[in-house]
């Protein structure tokens, strides 16, 4: 018997570089670039700033802590607040590459044969929950699954027709409609119109708040 196949969750965006000095490498790409738009070599800054060539190059690769003196020096010879010098060093922002056809197949409540749910995304956010969906129906039945959570969901339809409910309404939906709706009524495909039927689906919610 074959041994079960494992899935493998992978950080798309994963680099092998040190990031612990991420700061550094900020403080630098912004140096070098203020440097060059003024079109001065590393020597002229050196030498308008009070500093050695060699410790003007370190700052530029990122190879070492300068101290608020040296960047205030820095800066000053660039001409420009000291705080520029930091313009590009922010807090990581996550994001999710997915190729076609590679989205995680998700089982969520009342997935039978025939539903196929991909997840193409997720976000780290406390403040919030975002889940976009790629559904694929191409088994048709009488009996579909009633969704109802918190927060608010996006469908947009691109392939099929299918009547989706939501509330005590009947929505007809086919290749470029949209539905915006608050997700805590009731809602789901109530009949499949004509197969196969793919669409997004983006649910958006309150996220967890670990501090609570």
């Amino acid at each position: 018997m074959s041994k079960p196949k494992k899935v493998k969750f992978q950080n798309p965006h994963h680099v092998s570089i040190d990031r612990s000095n991420e700061l550094e490498a900020a403080i630098g790409r912004e140096v070098k670039a203020f440097r060059k738009e003024l079109n001065m070599t590393v020597v002229d800054l050196a030498n308008v700033a009070n500093l050695s060539g060699g410790m003007l190059s370190k700052i530029e690769h990122g190879q070492t802590s300068p101290s608020l003196a040296t960047l205030q020096s820095v800066a000053k010879a660039l001409s420009v607040p000291v705080t520029a010098l930091f313009r590009s060093f922010e807090e990581e922002r996550s994001a999710s590459f997915v190729k076609a056809g590679e989205g995680l197949n998700i089982e969520r409540r009342g997935t039978r044969a025939g539903h196929q749910y991909q997840l193409l995304g997720h976000t780290l956010e406390k403040s919030i929950g975002a889940e976009p969906y790629l559904i694929t129906l191409t088994d048709k039945s009488d009996v579909f699954p009633i969704f109802q959570h918190a927060g608010v969901e996006f469908i947009y339809m691109l392939q099929g027709k299918v009547r989706y409910r939501h509330g005590d309404q009947l929505y007809t939906l086919t290749r470029g409609d949209s539905l915006f709706f608050e997700a805590d009524a009731p809602h789901g495909p109530e009949k499949l119109d004509k197969l196969p039927i793919r669409f997004l689906s983006v649910i958006i919610y309150p996220g967890r708040d670990d501090d609570s």
